[in-house]
């Protein structure tokens, strides 16, 4: 009976020994994969270049944001609403030929400048504008309708 004993001892010891090493095996197997390329370095180095490029990266981020954020409040401040609208103001002249151009920024700030065409010659008027109303002067209709269609398009 004792043979038969030793014969289960050396048969779990041997099965126990063959399961540590397909998991030995599998851990080499993945530590060589994490490690690949890294050219005898440890997985401990491998790790903290890892750490240190995270943490570089997050400083970038944080810095391309803050750029971004500086770049679309910078935005407002540029022209980007055009208006434009022919109209006659005399009834003795033909056609369309005067005009009012709006050029007005994220805040509806900017410009409007008029070109009014009679028989004579030809006037130019420019208002400035604050928050879609003009500062020193009034605005006229045609001036007015010029804003409204630059902040539409």
């Amino acid at each position: 009976m004792l043979p038969n004993l030793v014969y289960i001892g050396f048969g779990v010891i041997f099965i126990w020994l063959l399961i540590i090493t397909v998991y030995f095996f599998r851990l080499s197997s993945h530590y060589d994969h994490l490690t690949k390329g890294a050219n005898g370095k440890s997985l401990r180095i491998i790790m903290e270049n890892l750490l240190k490029d995270m943490d570089m990266t997050k400083k970038q981020i944080e810095e391309l944001k803050k750029y971004c954020n500086k770049l679309e409040s910078d935005g407002l401040f540029h022209i980007q609403k055009v208006g434009l609208v022919r109209f006659n103001p005399f009834k003795d002249t033909g056609g369309d030929q005067s005009f009012v151009l709006s050029l007005i920024d994220g805040n509806d700030t900017g410009v409007v400048v008029s070109g009014l065409y009679s028989r004579s010659g030809t006037r130019w008027y420019a208002k400035k504008i604050k928050s879609g109303k003009g500062v020193d002067y009034d605005l006229s209709e045609e001036e007015k309708r010029s804003i409204k269609e630059a902040r539409v398009a």
